[in-house]
């Protein structure tokens, strides 16, 4: 009989140092699967990091499959359990990775019983549920791994208003902000630290809730106690809600763009290029800020029209009662009345 011990745990943490200027690259610790870790017990991946999901396979009897006649297929399970996604198949010496995973993803192979999986790069999209499986003539035995990335959750909703987006607008708008949609365990982890928001928005298994801390009349009364409001599964292209988002460590240069004169948003776009840059989106905002303790008492155009200003410090008209990024509007963006926040990717 073959045990299979496969754990892999990520966690969420904000980091709270204070820069004016962000420019963040983080490192991840490898842990392999013999560690004995409880349900509460994450470890971490930063975007842009490389991690190792452990899969190793226990022996008894002295057996032993070999290699050569071993299967190891890694597959990503989609949120709610119903779709596959190829990520690795090794057969001996044939290896084939697949999708957005191609070139990116190895067998660690640190010996026989090794079919951990090594993925260089961590993006957003990567976060999920792994599956393992290993098979050798009639043995199949299947693990599955749980991969995470430590950001920030913050709501969102476009220029034409509170909820108007379906599902899919919700997947775009996001993407558009350099986010992706946030699963429940992330906005509960956002709730728990803090987040306090009465607009309900699409979560990435296509249930819709929002985070009270604050219970009042308005967001489903004072008597209902905090939590997290449940609006339950919704039709994903008839139903409209805004969105919350996730967004992870900057693989690069978040800053304010010091200009002699206020700018229209044509102009911010093109002083941002000029400076060898691109304006800086939402969920850039949100993780230099979050992240990193970025903090400006200066609203400054983004890339999707907004105007917004980052304060980690609460000061006398800064967001003077807490930390938050501050959100101006959707102004006309013919309108000289702003600076402008860029962002510079690592090269």
């Amino acid at each position: 009989m073959i045990a299979l011990l496969c754990t892999a745990l990520l966690s969420l943490t904000l980091a709270s140092s204070v820069h004016s200027d962000t420019n963040s690259t983080a490192s991840t610790p490898v842990y392999t699967a013999e560690t004995e870790l409880g349900d509460q017990n994450r470890v971490f991946a930063s975007r842009g990091s490389n991690i190792t999901l452990p899969c190793r396979l226990h022996r008894q009897h002295g057996m032993s499959f070999g290699r050569m006649g071993m299967r190891i297929k890694w597959t990503k399970l989609s949120a709610d359990g119903s779709l596959e996604e190829d990520v690795l198949v090794s057969m001996g010496f044939h290896k084939k990775s697949y999708g957005s995973f191609l070139g990116r993803v190895h067998l660690l192979e640190a010996d026989d019983n090794d079919a951990s999986l090594l993925i260089n790069d961590v993006s957003l999209d990567d976060m999920g549920k792994f599956s393992c499986e290993v098979i050798d003539g009639m043995d199949d035995v299947i693990h599955e791994v749980t991969l995470e990335v430590q950001g920030v959750v913050f709501p969102y909703s476009p220029r034409l208003g509170r909820y108007n987006l379906n599902f899919h607008d919700a997947e775009q708008a996001c993407l558009d902000q350099d986010s992706v949609v946030a699963s429940f365990d992330q906005l509960y982890e956002a709730w728990r630290s803090g987040l306090d928001w009465c607009n309900a928005g699409w979560l990435t298994d296509g249930s819709v809730q929002y985070p009270i801390t604050n219970p009042r009349g308005a967001c489903g009364g004072v008597n209902s106690g905090a939590g997290l409001r449940n609006y339950g599964q919704r039709d994903k292209s008839k139903s409209r809600y805004d969105v919350f988002c996730f967004t992870s460590a900057l693989n690069g240069h978040f800053y304010w763009l010091v200009q002699p004169d206020k700018l229209t948003f044509n102009e911010a776009v093109q002083a941002c290029q000029d400076d060898g840059a691109e304006i800086a989106k939402v969920g850039q905002m949100y993780a230099a800020w979050k992240l990193n303790g970025y903090d400006r008492c200066d609203s400054g155009w983004l890339a999707d029209g907004s105007v917004r200003y980052p304060i980690s410090r609460p000061r006398r008209n800064c967001s003077p009662t807490e930390a938050a990024v501050r959100f101006v509007g959707f102004p006309d963006k013919k309108q000289k009345l702003f600076g402008v926040y860029c962002f510079k990717g690592q090269q």
